[in-house]
């Protein structure tokens, strides 16, 4: 659930609904559009993924694991504020431990095997927040910036939902549309204030799309119990061949996402590279104003 740092431009979002059809956002906002439920909206998620280097020595490589948490607070007026900190990196599989351990057991990095420079450590940064810089106070959505009155008054029916997105898909030159789709839908479950009858929308359209299907109960890693979502898409041929298994988890009665994992093949085997696991810890509006991000 990266942070997008997004162009500044705008679609017509009045003319792209009139080109779908009669929908809620030609509504007049004062008849559509709810008023906010706190002083922002606001996301906090952990990520864990493996760092496409590897270290340690040629003869006892190993790979590290990499958390971080990032959070965002959206203010009504479409001011935003984003926190970001690093957490411990260690090193991931029982193997790793073991050629970790014949590397010293360092605690800080900052070459990998193949010489490239970075800078990693086992102890968790200090963190930091701040403005969204560089970008108008509205909310980015469907490769267009919104007004919070725009957001509310989104399409709340799956059909009507997907029709406007996919107007707004074709007016941005998207050339893999139901890619976009299958992307651009589940971020209603958390990135933006939707009301919970559009997410309930975006919901059931992502399970009508080609490569989705429904993945019956599942818990997250925090034990939140939820209904699973499997995305399923691949590229490329033989050993350029990439297979991607995306699985998320839904929390159905409050209509937000609690979770994202990502898992990929190379030529038939482990990517892990490619493979991300994104726990949304916190998703709704609260009170509570930006802050540094703190240790789970």
């Amino acid at each position: 659930m990266a942070f997008p740092t997004a162009p500044a431009r705008r679609l017509t979002v009045l003319g792209v609904a009139a080109a779908v059809g009669a929908t809620v956002l030609s509504a007049p906002p004062a008849l559509a559009a709810a008023p906010p439920e706190g002083a922002y909206w606001h996301t906090r998620t952990m990520s864990t993924s493996t760092h496409p280097r590897r270290f340690g020595t040629k003869a006892h490589p190993y790979s590290l694991v990499q958390q971080e948490i990032k959070e965002q607070w959206s203010a009504p007026d479409g001011r935003a504020w984003l926190g970001y900190r690093e957490l411990a990196t260690l090193p991931g599989t029982a193997a790793d431990k073991k050629a970790w351990r014949r590397d010293g057991s360092p605690s800080t990095w900052s070459e990998s095997i193949d010489g490239k420079t970075v800078k990693l450590s086992a102890h968790p940064a200090k963190g930091s927040v701040g403005p969204r810089p560089n970008e108008p106070s509205q909310f980015w959505f469907a490769q267009q910036w919104l007004t919070y009155d725009e957001v509310q008054r989104l399409p709340a029916d799956p059909g009507r939902l997907k029709d406007w997105l996919t107007k707004a898909g074709q007016a941005s030159r998207e050339s893999d549309l139901p890619g976009w789709l299958r992307y651009t839908l589940p971020a209603l479950l958390y990135d933006v204030p939707a009301p919970k009858e559009v997410r309930a929308a975006a919901y059931q359209a992502l399970l009508r799309l080609p490569g989705v299907r429904a993945g019956g109960a599942a818990k997250d890693s925090l034990g939140r119990s939820g209904a699973a979502v499997v995305i399923d898409r691949s590229s490329g041929k033989g050993k350029e061949a990439t297979v991607v298994r995306e699985r998320l988890t839904v929390d159905t009665d409050r209509m937000v996402l609690l979770s994202r994992d990502q898992r990929a093949t190379l030529d038939g085997k482990a990517f892990p590279e490619m493979s991300i696991d994104e726990t949304l810890i916190q998703v709704g509006w609260t009170d509570s104003p930006p802050a540094v991000p703190a240790l789970p």
